[in-house]
């Protein structure tokens, strides 16, 4: 904004300076002049570039003080206009070179983050999320317009390329990939798995016979799209009021936004062999503990307050983000 004020300014005493000039050598000149001389003189003038006039001002000291204030008045503006146009691109170049390197220091220092690979509507939907429950991510496409659209709404880190390494894919928890082609999503799917064997990979599919494949490349769960979109219809129309409520959930409200959330207890955590009772794992929250499973095991809905905590044990919670995010630290011991 303040470059387009000051560009406007400039340009606005440019034209006045160009208009006077015009305006005054054809009165000074009298019928000698016509309005191609006046025009052509103010611009030489106006640009310095060297050519002898056109008429001889020696007898007329009003066109030359006209000079002048041409020369004066009208170069500064110009020189402005060129200033300001010059310090806009120079500094918006250096300000996206110190921007870069800031991101990649940021990124660099993530752990335990999460990748997305992909910035169409699915992956715009999934950055939302992201930021609204809480987690670290970068995201990465070969896209730099719509990246850098993204960012200007919400404020991402991203990697404008395919590198996953510059990604922090070794340090990485999870990866999402929402590439148009299922061709792509595999080939991401299964360089993320040989750079990280430990991630966990969530792959977007269109074609049914895909799910296969991906998941021996290595993803841990597979989406359908399509199928999704359709088990979200039938469900408006089965059961609209379980939709409704999940839909006012998900929806951020006041600066609130609920969500279900998984708690895994760590192997050597100090909660293991406590019963929930104990554990007090909700305690000073308003969260609801919603289910539990043992290792390996089926999910036990609304669990007794007696049930044992036993290695890598996970807990499914509901409630504000701010506070499943609060018991999830308490529980993993960060």
């Amino acid at each position: 904004m303040q470059f387009k004020n000051r560009l406007i300014k400039g340009l606005i005493a440019t034209f006045i300076a160009i208009g006077g000039g015009i305006a005054g050598y054809k009165l000074l000149g009298g019928p000698e002049w016509s309005l191609l001389d006046a025009i052509y003189m103010t611009i030489i003038t106006l640009t310095t570039v060297g050519f002898g006039e056109i008429q001889d001002l020696s007898a007329n000291p009003y066109a030359r003080i006209l000079t002048i204030f041409i020369i004066l008045f009208g170069m500064g503006s110009l020189l402005f206009v060129v200033s300001t146009v010059t310090g806009f691109v120079v500094e918006g170049k250096l300000t996206n070179v110190f921007g870069r390197r800031k991101m990649l220091k940021e990124i660099s220092n993530l752990k335990n983050h999460f990748i997305v690979c992909g910035v169409g509507d699915i992956g715009s939907t999934i950055v939302k999320e992201l930021k609204l429950t809480k987690r670290d991510f970068v995201v990465v496409d070969t896209d730099s317009e719509k990246l850098e659209e993204l960012n200007a709404i919400d404020n991402i880190l991203y990697i404008n390329d395919d590198a996953l390494e510059r990604a922090g894919i070794h340090k990485a928890q999870g990866l999402i990939t929402v590439l148009p082609d299922d061709k792509d999503n595999l080939f991401v799917t299964l360089t993320a798995k040989q750079l990280n064997q430990n991630l966990r990979i969530v792959s977007k599919s269109i074609d049914e016979h895909t799910i296969k494949k991906l998941k021996m490349a290595g993803a841990n769960s597979v989406v359908l799209s399509n199928a999704i979109g359709g088990l979200r219809m039938v469900s408006e129309l089965i059961r609209p009021a379980v939709v409704g409520f999940l839909d006012k959930m998900l929806r951020a409200q006041k600066g609130k936004s609920y969500r279900f959330e998984d708690v895994k207890i760590p192997a050597n955590s100090k909660f293991v062999g406590q019963t929930l009772s104990q554990a007090n794992l909700l305690h000073n929250t308003r969260v609801l503990l919603v289910a539990m499973r043992e290792k390996g095991g089926d999910f036990v809905y609304n669990p007794e307050s007696s049930s044992i905590i036993k290695d890598e044990t996970e807990i499914v919670v509901m409630g504000e983000s701010h506070e499943t995010k609060r018991v999830r630290e308490w529980a993993e011991g960060q």
